[in-house]
This record gives C-alpha cells, sequence and structure tokens, in this order.
C-alpha cells in the first residue's frame, strides 16, 4: 500500500509539476515578451521620414538601457539601400536582419547572435512608412539572462514545494495505513488468542469498517462450536446406542445360550441400524460444514421420479409448482430427503403421488401427496423415531422418516406429516431454506 501510494504520489506530483512548469514559463515569458512589444510599438509610433528619406525619431524613447554601451537591451532599424541605425547601446555591433517577412505582423525568436554569454530575445517588425518607398525592419532586442534567471527560480521553487508536498503526502499515507490497519493486527492478536485457548470471541468493539468481519469470524466461531458439539453428540448418541446390543450378545455369549446365533443376528440388525443413521447424519453435518451448499429443486425432483418409476411402474408421479426454486442443501442430502418421502409416497399409496413446489421469501415448501390410507394424527410423531414402522409387511428398515427429520433440522429446515385433502392420504410438508 505504501509503495503504491507513492508511486501514485510522485507520478501525479511530477505531472502536475511539468504542467504547471509550462503555464508558468509561458506566463513569464508572455510578460517578457509583452514589454519588447511595447517598446517596438513605441519604436514605430514616434518613429518618420526626414528631408533625405531616413529614418529618425519624433521622440526618444524612455528606457536609459538604450543609451548605455552593451547593456542588453537594444533597438535598430533598417532597410534595404539604407545603412542600419541602431541604438547607442549596440556601440559598434548590429542586429541581424533576416529575409523579408512578406506581413507587418510582429515576429519573436531567440537569437545567439551575441554570443552564447548574452542570448538575445528579439522581436521585430516591417512596416512601410508613409511615403517611403522601402519597407523598414524595426527590431527590438534584450538580453534573455534575466527572463532565464526568473524561470530557474520560479522552477526551484516549484520543484521545492513540490518534494515537500510528495513528502507530506508519503508520511500522511504512511500514518493513514499504520493506525488505519492497527485494528485489523488487534485482530490477529485476537484470533491467536482463540486459538490459543485464552478467549472464545474476538472482541467486538472495533471500527465500524471492520465490524463486519469481525461479526463473521465470530459467527465462524460459533458456527464450528456447534459442529464440534454435534459431533460430540452423534458420538455419545451412538456409543449409547451400540453399548446396550452389544451387552446383550455379551451376555448371551457368556450363557452359552442356544438362542446366541438369534441374538447376534437381532442385535447386529439393531447396530447396523443405528450406524447407518448416525452415519446419514454426520454425512450431512460434514457437507453442511463444507459450505453453503445450493442445489436446483427440479433437477432432482426429475431424478428421484424417473428412479421411483423404474421401481414402482403402476405408481404416477406428478409434480408442479416453481421450477426456478433453489434450496440451500447439498445435492446429495436433497436427493436422498426426496428419495425417501417420494419413495415411501409411491410405496404404501394407492398408486398417484402428486408433488407440488411453493417458492418463499425464506423457505421453499414441498408438499407430497399421495392416495394411500395415510397416518392417523396419533402415530405422525412416533413414524419419525429410528426403526419405527407401520407397515411391516413391506421392505425396509424404518430409518426413512428419522433420516429425512434428522437432515431437514441440519439445514435449517422442517417436516411434517399431515392429511392430504385432495388425495386422501398422507401429505408430508417438507421445509427447506431458499438459496436467494
Amino acid at each position: 500500500m505504501l509503495g503504491i501510494a507513492a508511486l501514485w504520489i510522485g507520478v501525479l506530483l511530477a505531472g502536475g509539476g511539468l504542467a504547471l512548469d509550462r503555464v508558468l514559463d509561458n506566463a513569464v515569458t508572455r510578460n517578457f515578451d509583452s514589454q519588447l512589444q511595447y517598446v517596438l510599438s513605441a519604436m514605430i509610433a514616434s518613429a518618420e521620414l526626414d528631408e533625405d528619406g531616413e529614418i529618425r525619431f519624433i521622440r526618444p524613447l524612455g528606457d536609459q538601457r538604450f543609451l548605455e554601451p552593451n547593456s542588453g537591451l537594444y533597438w535598430q532599424v533598417s532597410a534595404t539601400g539604407h545603412e542600419p541605425f541602431g541604438s547607442r547601446s549596440l556601440w559598434d555591433r548590429r542586429l541581424q536582419v533576416a529575409v523579408a517577412h512578406h506581413d507587418e505582423s510582429n515576429h519573436i525568436y531567440d537569437s545567439d547572435e551575441f554570443g552564447k554569454d548574452e542570448s538575445l530575445r528579439v522581436m521585430e517588425r516591417d512596416v512601410r512608412l508613409p511615403g517611403s518607398p522601402v519597407t523598414w525592419r524595426f527590431q527590438v532586442a534584450q538580453d534573455r539572462g534575466g527572463l532565464d534567471a526568473q524561470i530557474a527560480i520560479l522552477r526551484k521553487t516549484l520543484v521545492r514545494s513540490f518534494a515537500i508536498l510528495g513528502l507530506g503526502l508519503i508520511i500522511m499515507s504512511t500514518l493513514q495505513a499504520t493506525f488505519g490497519l492497527w485494528p485489523l493486527r488487534k485482530v490477529r492478536r485476537q484470533i491467536a488468542a482463540v486459538r490459543a485457548g485464552r478467549a472464545a470471541r474476538i472482541d467486538s468493539r472495533l471500527p465500524i469498517e471492520i465490524a463486519p468481519m469481525v461479526q463473521e469470524l465470530n459467527d465462524l466461531l460459533a458456527h464450528n462450536e456447534r459442529q464440534a458439539e454435534e459431533a460430540r453428540t452423534h458420538a455419545g448418541n451412538l456409543a449409547h446406542a451400540l453399548k446396550t446390543p452389544l451387552t446383550v450378545i455379551m451376555n448371551e455369549a457368556s450363557a452359552n445360550s442356544p438362542n446366541l446365533c438369534k441374538a447376534v443376528i437381532r442385535e447386529a440388525t439393531t447396530m447396523r441400524r443405528q450406524v447407518d443413521h448416525h452415519l446419514a447424519r454426520a454425512r450431512a453435518v460434514g457437507r453442511r460444514a463444507a459450505g453453503q451448499s445450493v442445489a436446483p429443486l427440479w433437477p432432482s425432483l426429475d431424478s428421484v421420479e424417473r428412479a421411483v418409476s423404474r421401481l414402482y411402474p403402476h405408481v404416477t408421479v406428478d409434480v408442479a409448482g416453481d421450477r426456478s426454486t433453489r434450496v440451500h442443501v447439498e445435492r446429495q442430502d436433497l436427493d436422498e430427503l426426496l428419495g425417501n418421502i417420494i419413495e415411501n409416497a409411491a410405496k404404501y399409496g394407492g398408486g398417484r403421488v402428486f408433488v407440488t413446489v411453493e417458492k418463499g421469501p425464506e423457505f421453499a415448501e414441498l408438499l407430497i401427496e399421495d392416495d394411500g390410507p395415510g397416518i392417523p394424527e396419533a402415530q405422525r410423531d412416533a413414524i419419525f423415531e429410528r426403526g419405527a414402522r407401520l407397515d411391516t409387511g413391506k421392505p425396509g428398515t424404518g430409518l426413512g422418516l428419522a433420516i429425512v427429520r434428522d437432515v431437514a433440522e441440519i439445514y435449517g429446515g422442517t417436516v411434517k406429516l399431515e392429511e392430504s385433502e385432495d388425495l386422501g392420504g398422507l401429505l408430508v410438508r417438507l421445509r427447506l431454506p431458499t438459496a436467494k
């Protein structure tokens, strides 16, 4: 930041300095030239022809330097066939006369005709006086040493001023970066304290510019704590769920029970069901922790509808609603949610399944209805328990709706069982957070 600021300040000041230098140079030069133009105009206004056809001035030019030899200010009048007539300050020298200009406008240029030590600024004009058969060249020249000295003083002042200004701006940028980034250094130290276990959160009493970042960091810490707590809870629940079947197996084995084989199969089935359930929850939690996943609903519904149609050819699945709906759920978990619900509707229904998608500002609702016998209201809560099955004549583990509820809650959604008014069977109302 400091390097970029210094480079940018240097470029801007250099460009501005060059532009200002040109402006001041032109202003001083124009002022210098205006003085020469004033003298040249006074010469032409006071010039006339005498009886011999030569130039004479009806009044003297006021500047005393025209009378002092080599004073640095000169004038001269010349014409073809006439001897040049110059100021006393020229002494024995003469100004050079170039070719005719063919106009009566002022012409100005720099000349070294008196040597490098006395560079001249010359203004001249060709004028045809009344009654004169020739064109006269009026010239005024002045040593530009004074002009160059003024420009040098202005340029030195300009360079010094811009250098001080640039240094001040760089110092200001340094202070601004140092004190402006100071809160970030404080945040870095507090993050180190959190990592070392000396603090649980980052202090939010910071400037408003970085307050949103600090809030996000604190939310991330809280999210990680919830993830760790959920992981500990899952591990404890799984250990507790496996403890009873293992105890039964150990007791049967220690007693040399003749029913040991059946007990092992029965308890192993229970343990496998528990492991599958907790693995499903762990996968959902892990995928949620990996990022805020977004999945479109319609591709998952199409995929599940095709799979169910192959498994249950006699079942008709109709889908309607907003096709643009997207939810904050990982695609694999969304397929598992919809697959469990729609497959149950196809398995236990009478042959018709109707899915409606309703998109809201915060949540999207999926209404999955079937024309089966439904579930009595008193048993709707019990059906979400692990291994709960109302119809044991159909294959399955009884984990479908339990997994649906757990995965939906992990993503901040809900699932409820109601009675379908249109088809007369069960209505599953699944609410999932809408992706913006």
